[in-house]
């Protein structure tokens, strides 16, 4: 199973609204550009992050902000916010292993805790990453490419 691109998107999302605060009014169509992305997508998922907090969208002259600290958002809050799973979990079992099968009956008994565990160290891992992480790593990298061009 993977996770949605929806968690790419609204990582990129805030990591541009961040970058351009002070320079450019951040709008949907501004951000799509920037994404690449439909800007139906972007909005879904900017609607996602307003939903929780994460941003705040205002149709006036300050466009679209972050309303919490890049120090405050983890990727485990953004993979919760653009639901990149579904109440089953990361690993979305096949629904019909045959029970006349010996496998088929105990399958789930084998695997179901061990997928949950790789699940919670993903998620944990996950909350261990902030978006100022990101927000650094980034501006590093177009003061790189600045300095080669």
């Amino acid at each position: 199973m993977q996770i949605t691109s929806k968690f790419t998107i609204a990582v990129h999302i805030i990591t541009a609204i961040d970058f351009f605060k002070d320079t450019e009014k951040v709008t949907s169509n501004f951000l799509a550009g920037s994404v690449g992305a439909n800007p139906v997508i972007v909005r879904n998922v900017m609607g996602q992050l307003k939903e929780v907090g994460i941003i705040e969208i205002s149709q006036g002259k300050s466009g679209i902000t972050l309303a919490k600290d890049l120090e405050d958002i983890t990727f485990f809050d953004i993979y919760k916010a653009v639901d990149c799973i579904n109440e089953q979990g990361l690993f979305h079992f096949h629904e019909n292993p045959n029970a006349a099968c010996p496998v088929g009956r105990n399958i789930h008994k084998s695997t179901d805790d061990r997928l949950k565990k790789i699940q919670l160290a993903m998620e944990d891992e996950m909350k261990q990453i902030t978006l100022a992480d990101v927000v650094a790593d980034t501006r590093k990298a177009i003061i790189n490419e600045a300095a080669i061009l």
